[in-house]
């Protein structure tokens, strides 16, 4: 169980890249997204959910798997994080892309309160801060598809 954990945690080993882990775990939420951007909105929503769900279970063994707090290598809170980002907005590819560098532009500098949310204990840490972040770049994705609306 503690390997299944692990492979989750790292998005399927896109965790374990040597140049920007949580890039490529980002990049791996952007796939998962382009293939499920057209379920309906409740199997969308289900998506999230469940990733988030699990990625906090699948966070808190992996932490003490890699004995840190928040392992670089944890890059499901990536996965989930993009997919809230994506959520419900209609991107397509270029939407994506938007949505992709925004994400990581904001999950850098994590602006209030997310940054407060990596103190909650445990995978519930880990994964807090990226699904904040992913409402935030979810609100610019909406507000950008209003401004260019020809771009999507």
């Amino acid at each position: 169980m503690k390997r299944l954990a692990v492979w989750l945690a790292t998005a399927g080993g896109a965790g374990y890249s040597p140049f920007a882990p949580g890039t490529a775990g980002s990049a791996v939420g952007i796939v998962l997204y382009l293939f499920t951007r057209t379920w309906p909105l409740a199997g969308q929503a289900g998506l999230v959910v469940g990733v988030s769900l699990v990625g906090i279970w699948v966070s808190d063994v992996a932490a003490t798997y890699f004995g840190r707090e928040d392992p670089g290598q944890v890059v499901i809170d990536e996965v989930a994080g993009q997919l809230v980002t994506l959520f419900a907005t209609g991107a397509g590819v270029w939407g994506a892309v938007l949505g992709f560098g925004l994400f990581r532009v904001l999950d850098i500098f994590k602006p209030w309160p997310a940054r407060g949310f990596e103190r909650l204990p445990g995978g519930l840490g880990i994964m807090a801060d990226d699904l904040m972040v992913g409402v935030y770049g979810n609100l610019l994705v909406r507000l950008a598809r209003m401004l260019l609306p020809g771009a999507w």
